[in-house]
Order: structure tokens, then sequence, then C-alpha cells
């Protein structure tokens, strides 16, 4: 097909449905400039919304005509070797467009649309070139919302990097904001915005510009030119909108996971999902210190202690912080001394190896970088070399700086600063997770770049922190209201898996400050976010404080067959069940913010076949976030499918059931 001359002023349109022709994608050339806009049943999600891209060679905005244009239809189930389902059904159609400038340097590129379901993908893809490198200034990108909706979101561009409490506002009163965000729409709709497959590029912002009219805003680059900087042939990350009935719907979506390419580094039968125990919940109460000195916390002894705890009770794993050379002084933010193979000389790292897997358990390496990227680097694969001789198999890694704090070694040697989110740290974190992976070990990232997915493609990237988790209720100001994990199940939790660390059942930080949650709630934690590795990160001693609720610690499982969202509204509650992988047993969890609810949940997901006793963990007569957060009560009850359970939630509180199979009708 010729190029139209920019005077004929034509539209060039193409549209694209959903598998179940719910959802409808319209792109048009209008005036020259490339538009796209999203119905769903009948009814517009997002009015028409620009594309484009500022380049260091000139703007790709204008003068542009569609070209050619093809579509095919996917549709396959692929498994998960480990997550929150164990088979994912990837079904979309499939819009090509290439798309010409009508005048000057007559580039090229393509704009790729995946639509499914429940929601759609889209990226822009350049093809080879024998130029000097394609440099993107900013993606002009939009999503212009088409009706009033209220909006959960964090601050981008701040220092606490995404550390921070969701803002809940109109869709008028967002800023600057990370992804995911997520918006209810005046007639219940719920879509979340955000990004798959984040490789090699830099991390997308959005800015209001006007009305209900969100663009893109890539993170800044490392002092150098453009924000991402790429040699042809490449593509960006796909630009999801996730689109739901309600809330849970979101959850249960798999479109990010579809984005992503399969699994290319082969078997990772070598992780296994698992419950760890850990020296670092009496670092953030600072009874112990990651620094050496009298109250080192990864000394000999200690360890030791917590290898005993895990192998009691069946947990796989103990991460030790704090155990190499590097804490001592000012290490926050610089990370200039850490030495990730040399440890302090009250830890002996082989002999602590052998003794945890003596007692069938692993230690879980850490490394904290302080956003020192360009010194891991150096360092990588003795760390990773040194970890696989001792048979660790799960590490840590850590990037406490402030953002735009980290430090990258560019191309020409130097080493400049660089946020979180930029293509540098892209390049970084997966370099690590494949340096990780040719030796058998699985990362979970702190302070990381956010999760977008890749965890399909890498599967021993098994986890990310990227939010406010659990030790903000040590010292945390403010600390985490009753609200905060029914906002994350909704908001970043959409993106993927959270090494949050619940299960604090001393509900008590640092000098004593009351965590604001109750018992039961602590254990509902489990089900309700999601993580293949879970930690049960109280001490020790607290555990044996509260048998009864620590049993169910013991019982529920990390890894899962199915997983549904039962009810929920983002930011008040939500219920989610969940079927262990490999076995019959189903779990279920339930929070409340501030609130007290009664809510009703029908036993639907259960087999038919059978009756199931449930375990239940409760909040007890009185319990209340703010007066006795302890009042905690354990019933056993036979039910089966069709039955339907009224779960009483107290302010702050939460329920956790193990349902177990006891016969067959």
């Amino acid at each position: 097909m010729a190029v139209q001359p920019a005077s004929a002023r034509a539209e060039a349109a193409a549209k694209i449905e959903s598998p179940d022709g719910s959802l409808q994608v319209s792109v048009t050339v209008d005036e020259d400039r490339l538009h796209y806009r999203v119905d769903r049943r009948g009814k517009p999600i997002l009015d028409e919304s620009r594309l484009g891209m500022l380049l260091g060679s000139g703007r790709l905005e204008r003068n542009l005509a569609l070209v050619s244009k093809s579509t095919r239809r996917h549709d396959d189930t692929w498994e998960q070797p480990w997550g929150e389902r164990q088979f994912v059904r990837d079904r979309y159609n499939e819009l090509r467009l290439t798309i010409g400038e009508t005048i000057g340097a007559k580039r090229r590129f393509d704009v790729v649309f995946r639509v499914y379901e429940d929601g759609l993908g889209f990226r822009y893809e350049f093809p080879e070139s024998a130029q000097a490198p394609v440099v993107i200034d900013e993606e002009l990108t939009e999503f212009n919302l088409a009706a009033d909706a209220t909006a959960w979101w964090i601050p981008a561009g701040e220092w606490n990097r995404e550390e921070y409490l969701y803002h809940r506002t109109p869709i008028e009163q967002v800023g600057f904001a990370q992804t995911p965000i997520t918006m209810k729409l005046a007639d219940g709709t719920h879509v979340s915005i955000h990004e798959a497959a984040l490789v090699d590029y830099s991390g997308m912002n959005l800015v209001r510009v006007d009305g209900r009219k969100l663009r893109s805003a890539l993170t800044p680059g490392s002092g150098q030119a453009g924000k991402v900087v790429r040699q042809a042939p490449f593509h960006t990350p796909w630009r999801t909108l996730q689109v739901a009935d309600d809330a849970g719907g979101l959850v249960d979506s798999s479109l990010i996971l579809n984005l992503n390419e399969p699994n290319r580094i082969g078997d990772v039968s070598w992780f296994k999902p698992m419950k760890y125990a850990g020296v670092w919940w009496e670092m953030h109460l600072d009874t112990k210190t990651w620094g050496s000195g009298p109250r080192h916390g990864a000394n000999n002894e200690n360890v030791m202690r917590h290898i005993d705890f895990a192998a009691r009770n069946g947990f796989g794993g103990v991460l030790v912080e704090g155990w190499n050379v590097g804490w001592d002084g000012h290490w926050f933010g610089d990370g200039g001394e850490f030495d990730f193979t040399r440890s302090y000389p009250d830890f002996d790292l082989d002999k602590l190896a052998g003794y945890a897997q003596a007692k069938g358990v692993q230690l879980i390496g850490h490394h904290e970088t302080a956003g020192n990227a360009a010194r891991y680097e150096s360092q990588l694969d003795a760390a990773m070399d040194l970890y696989r001789r001792v048979g660790v198999h799960a590490v840590k890694t850590g990037y406490v700086a402030d953002a735009g704090g980290a430090r990258v070694r560019g191309d020409d040697g130097r080493v400049r600063f660089a946020w979180h989110e930029s293509q540098a740290m892209a390049r970084h974190h997966l370099k690590v997770v494949a340096a990780a992976a040719e030796r058998g070990i699985a990362i979970n990232a702190h302070e990381p770049i956010k999760s977008t997915g890749l965890r399909r493609t890498y599967p021993n990237w098994i986890s990310n922190e990227g939010a406010r988790g659990m030790e903000y209720n040590a010292w945390g100001r403010p600390p985490n209201p009753p609200e905060h994990e029914a906002n994350l199940v909704f908001t970043r939790l959409l993106a993927g898996p959270m090494d949050f660390t619940p299960g604090i059942l001393s509900l008590t930080g640092a000098k004593g400050r009351p965590i604001q949650s109750t018992l039961a709630k602590q254990l509902a934690l489990y089900v309700v976010i999601y993580s293949p590795i879970q930690m049960v990160p109280d001490l020790p001693e607290n555990y044996e404080r509260y048998p009864e609720a620590f049993q169910f610690i013991k019982d529920v499982a990390v890894d899962w067959s199915d997983s549904k969202v039962i009810n929920g509204e983002v930011g008040d509650y939500v219920t989610v069940v969940r079927k262990a992988r490999g076995g019959e047993d189903w779990f279920l969890g339930s929070v409340s913010d501030e609130h007290a609810r009664n809510l009703a949940v029908p036993l639907g997901f259960l087999d038919p076949d059978r009756t199931y006793r449930a375990e239940i963990y409760r909040d007890g007569e009185g319990a209340d976030w703010q007066g006795d957060r302890f009042a905690f009560a354990r019933d056993t009850r036979e039910v089966r499918r069709g039955d339907v359970l009224t779960l009483r939630l107290a302010p702050g509180g939460g329920q956790a059931i193990r349902f177990v199979p006891v016969g067959r009708r």
C-alpha cells in the first residue's frame, strides 16, 4: 500500500477486537497524526489518545500515514513452573500497523496491538537499520480516559522510589504517577495502566496533561543523550491496559504475564517455592545490627538458632542479612565498601551452609548494593560462584539508595548516577538474573526496578519488593495503615509477586510501636499477598507465644494450581482463595481496612464430590486494630461446595481458612 500524502488528510482506519468481541481498538491517522481508542461492550474506555515519539533525530508524531496492516489470531495454554495458577491461557487477536512518514526522512515503524478479553497491550517496533542508534527522548503515548474515574496511585520521581502510601483521588487530581495505576470508572468498570516486558528500556511513568488524559513520561537516563538509546531492530515494552467488571477481575487477569516471552533459561526445578525464616526483623527492631560489633546479627550462634527454628517447623530457607563486609560506616546510597565474597569474622559461611543442609534447610543469600550496581557487577561472577559452591539457591538483592542515586558504569567506563527504573538499571537487573540462572540461583530483588512479568521469561526472578513492606511497621513514619494491603492487591501486585514479609505475630515494631493489624490478619496475608517465597519474619520466640496462630503459617502453601478473588474493593477489603499445587487443600485469606465487615463467601470453588474440614483462624470477640489486636479464635467445621460462609472481619482485621478434604459424598 502506498503512503498517502499529508495533504489528503484522509483517515486510514484499522480495527481489532478481542476474541470474544467485548473489547475493540480503533486506530486512525487523523490530520497526519496517529491515534487509538478503546471501547468495551459498545462504551468508550479510552477516547482518542495519541501515539508517537520524540527522537534525538526529530519528532515522530506528524506527517504520518498508514503503509500496511495485518492481523493474526493466537490461542494456546502454557504452564508456569511456579505461580498463582499452574496453567495460563494466552488468547488474543493481533493487529500490526506499519506507519510511514510522508516527508523528510520517511522513516517507518510498526505499532502492534494484542487484544485480549481482559485488556490489551501495544508496543512500537523499529525495523533493522544500518544507521546510528535510535535515541528516544520521550514517548508521546497517551491514555485518555473517556469517563470520570477514581484513581489509586503513588508519585513518580520522588526520593523513596516505589515506597509510598497510595493516594485515592479523582483522575483529574493525578499528578506525576508510577504504574501500575488503577482506576474505577463511573459505571464500576475497573482499569489498570502498566507495562509488560521492560527490557533494555526506560520505565514508563504517567503525567496528567489535561482533564482525564495521562501521557507517558519515561524515566530519565544516566546523564547521556536520551532516555533510551537502542540499536535497531528493537521494540519497546508493551503498554498495557487491563479492564474488568470489578476490582477482582484485574487480579485474576494474566495479561502482564502473557505479554512476556516464554521461558528462556530452561529447567528451574532446582528452585522450590518456600517459606523462610531469617536474621532480618531484629535489625529493624534495632536489637541487632547489620554492621559488625557486639550486636551484630549475622553471627554463627544467632544464625544457627534461626536454622534450628526453620528445621523444626518445616521451613525451607534462612535469610541472613549483614553477613558480608561493608556494612560499617556510611554504606547507605554508596556501597563502595561492600565485598560480596568476604564475610565478617563471626560468620562462617561454609560451616553454616553445611549446618543448614544437614537439617534440610538452605541458606538464602543477601547482596545489598546500596544502589551501587557498578560495584556489584564488578564482583557478580565471583559472588554467584561462591553461593553456588556452598549450595545457596536463592539470593535477596537490595538497592537502598535515594531515587536517582543508583550508580552504573557506562560504555565509556565512567560511573554515573542513575534512576532505579532507568534503561541502565533495566539492563543491570537482567544481567544479575542471567548470571544467577547460569548457577542455579533465584533472585528476589528489593528496591528494584518495577515488575513487568519478566518472571515468565526468566523464572528464576522469583519475587520483588517495590512497595512499602512490613518493615515500615517497625519504624515507618507513618506505619502502614490498615487499608494498605487492600490497596496493594489491586495496584502494585497487578505487576507481579511481592516479598511483603507478613506474619509478625507480636504485632509490635521498634520501641514497642503497635502494628495496625489484628493477629488473624497477619495470617490472612499469606494468602492475600502472593509470592512464591513467603517469610516467617518475626522472632522465633514470638511464634512460640502464639502456637494456635502459628499453626496456619506452618500449614499454608506457597505454590498454587489455581487462585481466585472472591470479592474486594480497592483499599477496602479483599478475599482470595488458592488451591495448593500438588495437593487438594484450598486456602482462603480475607483482610479489611479500618472498618469491620461481614463478607459472604460462596464455596463454589471447592470440589463438588468432597467434604472439607474448614480450619478457621479468625478475629476474636472485641478484636480491633486500635484496641484488642490479639483477640483471636480458631474454629473447625465441615463444609461443602454450595455452602456460604460469613466472614466477620474486625476493624483492621482478617480471616484465614484452610480447607482440608476429609471424604467424598
